[in-house]
């Protein structure tokens, strides 16, 4: 027998307690699902009274920018204007999320949002074109925070409920999207009741519309879902100093997963704006009434925002990417659509709500992927340079739209944007491979 190497211990040694490990820390705990039910339905109501106002700028805010101007060439600088205020404040936007939380730069927002839409009203009314385009900028703002909000949807999401959270932000957008642009029905009442002019009455509609959308999360967004999720991650609630641009880009370097979905983001919304703000002129000079330019541009809305739950879903169960791709293609689509139809109205129509569902299912795919793939507070700064980036896009696009509807047509306009999205599917799709490598 082999003896035991370990000698036995004396007979008066006091017994030891072996150490205990250190604790494994807890994982933090998640928020309360009817937390996140109730900050996500605060959203989309928001959502929907803002609306109005974004379906106004596109479908009225042109043909006011025609009256005042005197010439369809600058058709677009009212979208384009918007675009450029909603790029501005993003960021600022997202810092002030940072430092007070959703709830003070979300309010914040729309309320100088509310604050455009007066001032397009007072400049249609006093006939000057420069300070239409001051309150087409402020509304602009009211963008950016729309923009904002479907990110805000997924600060108490799981994995599991981060696309649909997100999705279901955006297809509430649909009822007041939807309704803003027949709105111009209300226009002649209103007009006769205050004794403003016919096209700048609808905008009084969408300064209530912001102000009550500004009042429903002032009020009800407490506690604040940035701030919460902070909190439960283990981090301070307090305010965070804002992250320089130059590290936010550092951070979206690092993340070729999100870099492939900006892509994808700013080539769909740059080819959305160029032809949608384009088309009511274009209706217009082929002897569309105000009414069906209106309800175009309402179905083209609803087509953005209607099925975006669906797109969401799909995003879960065949991949955010190949959503994004798909959402490119059917861009491609809509505008061989819109262009063969010339002065059909419609195959026009029916290009524009297939311009929308394209948008509609690039946006949810690549916000889904922007909003999962980078981590922490650095995920708040990246969404506002996302959304800078994006309305930039937009802004450049319109303002180019109208030079080329004026030099080739609404088809040479059309056959641009569809050449554009091809190439946005090829590099997304080639950095997405990159990134799998």
């Amino acid at each position: 027998m082999t003896a035991d190497p370990t000698p036995p211990p004396p007979a008066d040694a006091v017994p030891v307690a072996p150490l205990p490990l250190a604790p494994a820390p807890a994982p933090p705990t998640g928020a309360p699902a009817g937390l996140r039910r109730r900050t996500v339905g605060l959203l989309a109501l928001a959502q929907v009274l803002s609306g109005v106002a974004a379906g106004s700028v596109v479908s009225v805010g042109s043909l006011i920018a025609v009256e005042l101007s005197g010439s369809d060439a600058w058709a677009g600088s009212v979208t384009t204007a918007a675009t450029l205020g909603a790029a501005l404040s993003a960021l600022w936007l997202a810092r002030l999320a940072l430092a007070r939380g959703r709830r003070a730069s979300l309010s914040a927002g729309l309320a100088l949002a509310s604050v455009g839409a007066v001032v397009v009203v007072v400049a249609a009314v006093v006939q000057v074109f420069a300070l239409l385009l001051v309150g087409a900028a402020l509304m602009g703002v009211g963008s950016a925070v729309n923009l904002q909000a479907r990110f805000a949807a997924t600060d108490l999401s799981t994995a599991g409920t981060r696309a649909r959270d997100l999705s279901l932000v955006v297809w509430t957008s649909t009822v007041g999207a939807v309704t803003g642009p027949n709105l111009v029905r209300l226009g002649e009442p209103t007009s006769r009741l205050t004794g403003l002019p016919e096209l700048a009455a609808v905008f009084v509609f969408s300064a209530v519309g912001m102000v009550a959308a500004m009042l429903v999360l002032w009020v009800g967004l407490r506690p604040d879902p940035l701030l919460t999720a902070r909190a439960l991650g283990g981090g301070a609630a307090g305010p965070r100093p804002h992250v320089p641009l130059r590290a936010a880009l550092a951070t979206l370097r690092r993340y070729p997963r999100a870099v492939a979905a900006l892509v994808g983001i700013l080539v769909a919304h740059a080819v959305m704006v160029a032809v949608m703000s384009m088309t009511p002129v274009h209706m217009a000079g082929h002897g569309a009434s105000i009414e069906l330019v209106g309800l175009t541009v309402s179905l083209h809305i609803a087509g953005m925002y209607a099925l975006s739950p669906v797109m969401g879903a799909l995003a879960d169960r065949l991949g955010a990417t190949a959503v994004l791709v798909g959402g490119l293609a059917v861009l491609v689509v809509a505008s061989v659509v819109s262009g063969v139809g010339g002065g059909s109205h419609g195959a026009v129509t029916v290009g524009l709500v297939l311009l929308g569902v394209g948008w509609s299912a690039a946006n949810v795919a690549g916000s889904a992927v922007m909003a999962g793939a980078i981590p922490g507070d650095e995920r708040v700064t990246v969404q506002g340079v996302s959304d800078a980036l994006m309305s930039l896009a937009g802004a450049g696009g319109g303002a180019l739209a109208g030079v080329a509807l004026a030099q080739v047509g609404y088809g040479g306009l059309t056959a641009v944007a569809g050449g554009l999205a091809v190439a946005g599917a090829v590099a997304v799709v080639a950095v997405a491979r990159r990134a799998r490598g």
